[in-house]
């Protein structure tokens, strides 16, 4: 079993608090006869005008280690491979990548960092892990 970030639980709060439903904790899915991935959460938020809601699947990052390069780098690796098995599998469900405000204030209006957002189309969702609550989200 793969280990939750130090802040899951501050994006599950935040995620509920704009009324999404934690729908699975994590989200498995299957890829061909041998592998199996975990995002962190799927959540659904249901419309009252809608039968059908908005589903989403969130990997959560926290961006603590001593190099932000290289977190990021294995946080997209993470993302665009996550990306490819819910297209398979799970067309209606939208990736995004939950990082922490700090490192989005910092780390992410690098040059590098924007560049790769921008280029591989990473949704990402920026949490405040001290107020639980979601900031910002950036399609």
């Amino acid at each position: 079993m793969s280990a939750k970030d130090r802040f899951h639980q501050a994006v599950k709060k935040g995620l509920q608090k704009e009324q999404w439903v934690i729908t699975h904790d994590p989200l498995r899915i299957e890829f061909g006869e041998e592998d199996e991935v975990r995002i962190d959460l799927g959540a659904e938020q249901l419309f009252a005008a809608e039968k059908a809601g908005k589903k989403i699947a969130v990997e959560i990052k926290s961006f603590l280690s001593d190099s932000a390069l290289f977190d990021f780098h294995l946080a997209l690796g993470q993302f665009l491979n996550y990306r490819l098995v819910l297209e398979a599998s799970e067309k209606e469900r939208i990736l995004y990548l939950a990082v922490p405000i700090a490192a989005y204030e910092s780390f992410f209006q690098r040059d590098l960092p924007q560049a790769s957002v921008r280029q591989y189309q990473v949704k990402l969702i920026i949490y405040d892990p001290l107020d639980e609550v979601i900031v910002r989200w950036i399609n």
